[in-house]
């Protein structure tokens, strides 16, 4: 069972994001389009578990599916989409969850969502501040409960992301 611990915002979290990157970027090259650190590891100061989301940005998010071999190979277990369909997905640490990994095809409306929601918070500091202090909240009501925490911080996800989407198109 996974336990949720939500911790303060670690400076190393850039350069731990790269090296994953790095790899990412080599094994998908002939699909690859781009690559972004997405979700509260991606937003300084903010408080998060310590779960990187990576998203990729490929040509064909079918074409994927044969990097499955070589993702496994570096830690990544295929989830197929998910429940987001026209994604991929992989976990990379098992209980110990350390990425996510979203891969989606360009194009696709979930990619200005994700960097949305990222980008908001970064340039809202309050907001990710009561985010932040939301997650940590939900975490210690009880630590093995993904499902509470999850359902708990629904709410002000869903503000934020449509705060978010109103705000990239006044930018």
């Amino acid at each position: 069972m996974r336990k949720i611990g939500v911790v303060p915002y670690q400076n190393s979290r850039p350069e731990m994001y790269e090296v994953e990157a790095t790899k990412l970027k080599s094994l998908l090259s002939d699909e690859y389009i781009d690559i972004y650190h997405i979700g509260s590891t991606s937003v300084p100061g903010l408080k998060a578990k310590p779960i990187f989301d990576i998203l990729t940005v490929v040509k064909a998010v079918e074409a994927v599916d044969q990097y499955n071999e070589q993702l496994i190979n570096i830690g990544f277990i295929p989830k197929g989409e998910n429940g987001i369909e026209g994604r991929r997905f992989f976990i990379k640490g098992g209980d110990n969850r350390s990425h996510h990994l979203h891969i989606f095809q360009t194009g696709s409306s979930h990619i200005k969502r994700h960097l949305a929601f990222r980008d908001y918070l970064i340039h809202h500091p309050q907001m990710s501040g009561q985010y932040g202090d939301l997650k940590e909240r939900l975490s210690r009501l009880d630590p093995y409960d993904s499902q509470a925490y999850v359902q708990g911080k629904e709410q002000m996800v869903q503000e934020i992301e449509r705060l978010a989407l109103e705000w990239v198109e006044f930018r």
